[in-house]
């Protein structure tokens, strides 16, 4: 029998025969029982079908495109680590902010890695599914091909070698570790939400753009390319997540507070993430692309204000939270680089107080704020350091019991006054830093008084190795925690202008250049 068969399919028939006619529907057990936590959240979802995939990627396009990257990628970082790359960066202060990226960001690439595969099973919608199953090997790709690339650094430099120990168990990685732990815990269309509009598009820009481009101005050739690499990766995740939104507005007018209401949510969880990447540009970096306050005017304020002007047509509203967060692209880095100077014995890398040149800059880039607030500040730190008396904190602060930030951040309208905001639940007390924690708080308070907080988990006791004795005369809580963390006292620790890494870097590179 003869047949004419067309080899030739076009985009969107390939892309269907690839994805949407691999689905079927379940015979030996309903639609309910298979996808059991799809109506769980209130959501309704009347046409699966209707949701595009505007890349149309099927997986043979996808490990070709992949396998490319992956090509490039990898002649980067042999060649980075064979002429030893690591002596070109601008100096060992650098370095510490790929120690902040491993133990804080490539961990919860794993996560969203997990958190995607199993959206790949809790939608019923083919289209869904194989975008997430897609976004799930994008993550995974993301952490290794970051733990690869900074492997680099472990060979020759300290503070590496324990990121995954230390992710679980440091007090300011509860801050990521939090974020990703609340959202694999919810539903799967609030799961979408946040990692999707928080993660990739709120975080995303203002990590990996400036990030990126601050390794590649300081000369970090291995950390430009594995972001470079991850960045058209990225593009796809911030569509599929603006897409999702779009897909469940457009189905069923209920969906509308609910969706507002996660908006709201995750904006400010994922802008309290946000913290760490301000004080790493404006205080890490030896060699600057741009301040804090620029990034979130670029990335947040132009960009977001496009992309809520693109969602008013649903019936969305800028998030709460949006006008305080932009009050404080004033005063957020400088703060919550004080409380890691204070705190830098308990923390897995060097802190440092700003020299005269860095306060010329910061003072520039924060005409109105840095010489009234913080400049008084660090020229204190600067000159006890001077005399002998570099000061650590040896207490332990108080944690929003949502964010789980050290409870350091001003009243939007008023930055000599510390923001408290407490509520009571079941008889309890609970503190929150800011009006948009206690809002969550009291959303969800059941979910929230089960947060580990490290400082309380500290002061009960469940933070010492098996070994330590703590009536003993001597008992020094605070080497007790540092000795858990793993982090070697002096080594991995304290101030930049003592460390070994400063040291062994500046004679390596003398040794290099012959100077």
């Amino acid at each position: 029998m003869d047949m004419k068969v067309n080899k030739k399919l076009g985009l969107k028939e390939r892309y269907n025969l690839m994805t949407r006619d691999l689905a079927w529907t379940p015979t030996y057990q309903s639609v309910k029982d298979a996808y059991p936590q799809v109506e769980y959240e209130g959501i309704k979802i009347h046409d699966w079908d209707k949701f595009e995939d505007p890349f149309r990627m099927t997986m043979d396009s996808y490990w070709k495109y992949q396998a490319e990257k992956e090509r490039k990628l990898y002649a980067i970082i042999d060649a980075f680590t064979q002429n030893n790359g690591h002596l070109g960066v601008t100096d060992a202060r650098y370095i510490n902010t790929l120690k902040l990226f491993l133990t804080g960001i490539s961990p919860n690439e794993y996560m969203a890695h997990r958190g995607f595969a199993r959206m790949g099973r809790e939608f019923p919608g083919a289209g869904p599914r194989v975008a997430c199953l897609m976004q799930s090997l994008d993550e995974i790709r993301h952490a290794q091909t970051q733990i690869h690339s900074l492997s680099n650094y472990n060979k020759h430099y300290n503070g590496f070698q324990n990121w995954h120990h230390q992710h679980d168990r440091v007090w300011f990685l509860s801050v990521p570790k939090s974020f990703f732990d609340d959202a694999l815990t919810a539903g799967p269309f609030e799961f979408m939400i946040a990692i999707g509009f928080a993660f990739e598009y709120v975080l995303t820009n203002l990590l990996f753009v400036p990030f990126i481009s601050g390794a590649a101005y300081n000369g970090d050739m291995g950390a430009m390319a594995f972001g470079f690499s991850a960045q058209s990766d990225e593009s796809r995740h911030m569509t599929l997540g603006l897409e999702i939104i779009k897909f469940i507005l457009e189905q069923d007018p209920d969906n509308l507070p609910i969706v507002q209401a996660w908006l709201d949510k995750w904006f400010w969880r994922g802008y309290r993430v946000l913290t760490l990447v301000a004080m790493m540009m404006d205080y890490m970096l030896p060699k600057r692309v741009m301040s804090w306050k620029e990034a979130w005017e670029i990335y947040a304020e132009q960009n977001g204000t496009a992309l809520f002007n693109d969602l008013a047509r649903y019936g969305i509203k800028v998030p709460k939270g949006w006008s305080q967060a932009c009050k404080d692209k004033d005063h957020l880095s400088h703060q919550a680089w004080n409380v890691f100077y204070n705190y830098g014995a308990a923390a897995p890398f060097h802190t440092w107080a700003p020299s005269e040149k860095d306060m010329e800059w910061l003072s520039a880039k924060y005409p109105e704020t840095f010489d009234k607030y913080y400049r008084p500040l660090w020229t204190h730190y600067n000159q006890q350091q001077a005399e002998g008396k570099r000061f650590y904190n040896g207490t332990l602060p108080m944690l929003c019991q949502v964010c789980q930030v050290p409870m350091f951040f001003t009243e939007p309208d008023d930055p000599t006054k510390i923001a408290y905001r407490e509520s009571e639940y079941q008889g309890v007390k609970y503190h929150c830093c800011s009006d948009g924690c206690k809002h969550i708080f009291d959303n969800e308070p059941e979910k929230y008084v089960q947060s580990w907080l490290p400082v309380h988990q500290i002061y009960q006791g469940n933070c010492f190795p098996d070994d330590v004795d703590p009536t003993k005369p001597d008992f020094n809580p605070l080497a007790e925690v540092v000795r858990w963390y793993n982090i070697e006292w002096g080594r991995d620790n304290l101030d930049y202008a003592d460390s070994q890494d400063k040291k062994n870097f500046e004679t390596w590179r003398a040794q290099a250049t012959g100077n």
